[in-house]
């Protein structure tokens, strides 16, 4: 069988910050993959869209969602595209995150602002996306409790980013800092930027190495399990 192609599919933005980091990104995944087909695909807002990359595969493919947790998207919305592309060897790997490695950039982002997790009189908050999945934003929950005096707080979900930093104070932090749980820049990051009530809050995860190499043991790890023909 084909070696497959590994389709990157991100949600999408408005904000076209967004679609360039994704696009770097992938560039990075195929400068760590040298003659591996890669590709990216967005669910919405940019191009291409995920149907119509999918319409041109002539072989197999591992779709990589390029997304931080197992909300709508992942849960819905990129296995129906499948689903109606009708394509029978295309399969999905897991979501990026919660692996270490993009704690660790979330760490990275962080250095600098100077700033590290467990810094003296340092309260963080880990802010993401947020979900009406309560699944999803238990995962950040988690990982905000990696970090000491860290809390989890969402750009749509409770509790906000403003509510989070107001919970630091009130528990004595001296300094408050806001950690990015997005993958890349566009309105949702700009909104916590705004609700951060002056508080220092870190870039974007990005299009960082560390990324890609997650990005490529998704799809390794489901071109063994379901294609183990696969070279």
């Amino acid at each position: 069988m084909t070696t497959p192609t590994l389709l990157a599919v991100a949600h999408g933005s408005r904000d076209p910050r967004s679609a360039a980091t994704v696009r770097a990104l992938v560039d990075v995944v195929r400068s760590r993959a040298p003659g591996l087909d890669v590709r990216s695909a967005f669910l919405d807002f940019d191009e291409p869209g995920f149907g119509d990359v999918l319409a041109a595969l002539d072989g197999p493919a591992v779709v990589v969602p390029l997304l931080l947790g197992s909300a709508y998207h992942a849960r819905v919305d990129i296995p129906a595209v499948v689903a109606e592309s009708g394509a029978p060897d295309v399969r999905v790997a897991d979501v990026l995150g919660p692996d270490p490695a993009l704690l660790d950039v979330a760490a990275e982002r962080l250095a600098a602002l100077g700033l590290a997790p467990g810094d003296p009189g340092l309260g963080l908050v880990l802010a993401g996306t947020g979900s009406s999945h309560p699944a999803a934003n238990a995962v950040v929950h988690r990982l905000a409790e990696r970090w000491p005096r860290t809390v989890a707080a969402f750009a749509t979900a409770s509790p906000g980013v403003a509510d989070a930093i107001a919970e630091l104070r009130e528990r004595g932090a001296r300094h408050v800092a806001v950690a990015s749980w997005f993958l890349a820049p566009g309105r949702l990051l700009d909104r916590v930027c705004a609700q951060a009530d002056g508080a220092p809050v870190a870039e974007a995860l990005g299009a960082h190495p560390a990324i890609a190499d997650v990005v490529l043991a998704r799809y390794r790890t489901t071109a063994t399990a379901l294609l183990p023909t696969a070279a």
